[in-house]
């Protein structure tokens, strides 16, 4: 068994005693406050394109991260050397870096009185102890599944298996010293089509805690490669305005644009949409977006933020209300608010799906554009400005008639958050975001 197989065993009792350490030596070196985080990881990546490895990858990182604060001024420096020496040597630079840097009374630790207590046990640690040959095989087969699935998928970019799992420590001078394991598992594949002239492209993909939990790799290779197919010969369309379900992979983008605009730092800067929209209707009644971060297994959970404040359950929108923005503590102070305990963003966002699968929903747009991928960044947080590349399908009778290519989704963020019309129950829980197709009732789509 080579090196490649063997799962890393962390070492819990030395990243504390480093974060001891570099808190140590913060304090002899005259900071009033401190947090440090250390992190050490591991991990292999094995492509495979036509039959072939193309890349293998095995990776160990540790990092230590400190931030001193000197009365309301601020220095942060971190190292990838674990020595002694090196800590030493980083908290002194952070600390020299404190002393030219502006005072600014909203830096800071969290309240003593927020620091995580009881610290759940969420079930994310799932090593998967594979070899760089065994994932070599997973990879090919699921390509192999691809290429043999369709005559007209005559090209690839590879499918890569991916595993990783890291130890992070934390601790400040408040006393709070914490930590927790965590693994990611992945298996992907994109291939090509072509037909006559059209030739198109698609992937599809599988990611989890426990390598369990992945979807089947056979299965894995046949998705990409029936997404790609029937991209294929696809069409302009003339311009319309017409209801848009977005797939929902996609819808989960649409949410992450929305969890941006609340998020303190925009609100603080003036750069948001949703600015002074607390305690207001942004979305329809039956819409509740709910964090849940203590959620066994996923992907988004956390038992504190990056503040070191425990996460906790609950409804940023309900029944179609915003009842409060994403704060740290930092953007907690600046808007003269209580951070909710979110620094690093949301913890597994949830959003309330209804009965209908993708099909019925399609039944009931009747008319209109499926997006299945879009591509652009011309989403304005600003204004909510949003006008961006998309494929798709066109649909007429609720059904699918065609797909569709080099056209453009366009509108503004909050006439559609306050246009949805229905939210699927083909909830895609592979990210962060959870969310299932998202029917929005009408849209401007730009083609000839």
């Amino acid at each position: 068994m080579n090196k490649l197989s063997k799962v890393k065993e962390f070492d819990r009792a030395r990243l504390e005693r480093l974060t001891e350490l570099a808190l140590a030596t913060a304090k002899s070196n005259g900071a009033t406050a401190a947090e440090v985080g250390v992190n050490d990881s591991s991990g292999l990546s094995v492509t495979v394109r036509l039959g072939e490895i193309e890349t293998l990858e095995y990776h160990s990182d540790q990092t230590l991260s400190v931030t001193v604060y000197k009365d309301y001024r601020k220095g942060s420096a971190s190292t990838s050397d674990f020595s002694d020496e090196s800590v030493r040597d980083t908290v002194q630079a952070a600390c020299s870096i404190a002393e030219f840097t502006a005072s600014d009374e909203c830096a800071g630790l969290a309240e003593a009185g927020l620091m995580a207590k009881d610290i759940p046990e969420l079930d994310l640690y799932h090593p998967w102890s594979i070899s760089a040959e065994q994932a070599t095989d997973i990879a090919e087969a699921c390509e192999n599944a691809a290429r043999e699935h369709d005559k007209r998928i005559n090209n690839s970019e590879g499918s890569t298996v991916t595993t990783y799992g890291g130890l992070s420590v934390y601790a400040n001078t408040h006393g709070f010293l914490s930590g927790y394991a965590g693994t990611r598992h992945s298996i992907n594949c994109l291939v090509i089509a072509g037909q006559g002239d059209s030739m198109q492209r698609d992937y599809w993909y599988s990611n989890a805690r426990n390598p369990d939990d992945l979807e089947n790799v056979t299965e894995i290779g046949r998705k990409a490669a029936q997404r790609t197919v029937r991209r294929l010969n696809a069409r302009k369309i003339e311009t319309c305005q017409v209801p848009v379900l977005f797939s929902p992979e996609m819808a989960r983008g649409l949410l992450g644009h929305f969890v941006g605009a609340i998020r303190g730092k925009a609100l603080y800067r003036k750069a948001s949409f949703l600015l002074g929209a607390k305690g207001k209707a942004v979305f329809p009644e039956f819409i509740t977006l709910t964090q849940k971060p203590h959620l066994k297994r996923a992907l988004g959970s956390a038992p504190f933020d990056s503040d070191c404040v425990a996460t906790r359950e609950w409804d940023i929108v309900k029944e179609g209300v915003l009842q409060n923005y994403i704060l740290d503590c930092y953007s907690a102070r600046k808007l003269e608010m209580q951070t909710t305990g979110n620094a690093g963003g949301v913890y597994n966002l949830l959003v309330n799906a209804g009965d209908q699968d993708q099909q019925s929903l399609l039944k009931q747009m009747d008319r209109g554009l499926l997006v299945t991928e879009m591509m652009g960044h011309g989403v304005n947080t600003v204004t909510g400005d949003y006008s961006r590349g998309a494929v798709g399908f066109w649909v007429e009778g609720g059904e699918i008639q065609y797909p569709v290519e080099e056209i453009t989704v366009a509108g503004n963020l909050k006439n559609m958050f306050a246009g949805i019309v229905a939210v699927g129950n083909d909830v895609d829980t592979r990210g962060n975001i959870r969310s299932g197709s998202m029917l929005v009732d009408n849209m401007t789509v730009a083609g000839n």
